[in-house]
């Protein structure tokens, strides 16, 4: 995890928790007794809106947090289940990526919002920290780099464009009609680990679109 990035984002939602947007997220550290403390979240098309980040727009996550009071610090357990609707990266279109992680963050209460160590410093006057964007960005974590429908889920329209696309570009580039036969399977191995290096091609025109 990027705590640098987490820690910057936090204070901008502890800010516009003050007009209600994430206050739904904010963990009252400061009064919570010695021991366990269970808070569960549904993390819904409105909370991904409220989140107005470009990774994810839609999705229905259910994620529960166990608070652990030791002495003066706190450990958060998220525990995230789901999925996201997150656009496919051959034909734009929807697609759903299941959400499963487990993440761990320690907290303790201190002068200024920091960053020690490992652990996350909370101003103890305020004395409570907002999570909304740490559940956010642990579900982003937990999407692959490369997210693709199924085979045979894709756009057909999209993909039919992407094939003629492609099929002019090996003309160009003379590459024999096996290779051509190839690069219309959308759905090879080699493409959907990123390893052929004709899916640079592809992408190239699917960016120019």
């Amino acid at each position: 995890m990027n705590h640098d990035i987490f820690l910057y984002l936090c204070t901008v939602f502890n800010v516009e928790s003050e007009v209600g947007k994430f206050d739904a997220y904010i963990v009252p550290l400061k009064a919570l007794t010695t021991g366990s403390h269970t808070f569960d979240y549904q993390l819904d098309n409105g909370f991904f809106t409220k989140i107005d980040s470009p990774e994810v727009r839609k999705g229905n996550i259910h994620a529960t947090v166990v608070v652990k009071k030791t002495g003066s610090i706190f450990e958060l357990s998220f525990d995230l289940d789901g999925v996201a609707l997150i656009p496919c990266d051959r034909c734009l279109d929807d697609m759903e990526q299941p959400i499963a992680c487990k993440e761990k963050l320690q907290v303790k209460l201190g002068k200024d919002f920091s960053e020690e160590s490992e652990v996350v410093i909370v101003p103890e006057v305020e004395g409570e920290i907002n999570i909304a964007w740490f559940l956010y960005e642990f579900i982003v974590l937990t999407i692959p780099i490369k997210h693709v429908h199924l085979p045979g889920k894709c756009n057909k329209a999209m993909t039919s464009h992407l094939r003629k696309h492609t099929a002019h570009n090996i003309d160009e580039t003379g590459e024999g009609e096996d290779e051509e036969s190839d690069e219309k399977n959308d759905f090879t191995d080699n493409e959907e680990s990123g390893n052929d290096p004709r899916w640079n091609k592809l992408k190239d025109i699917y960016d120019n679109d």
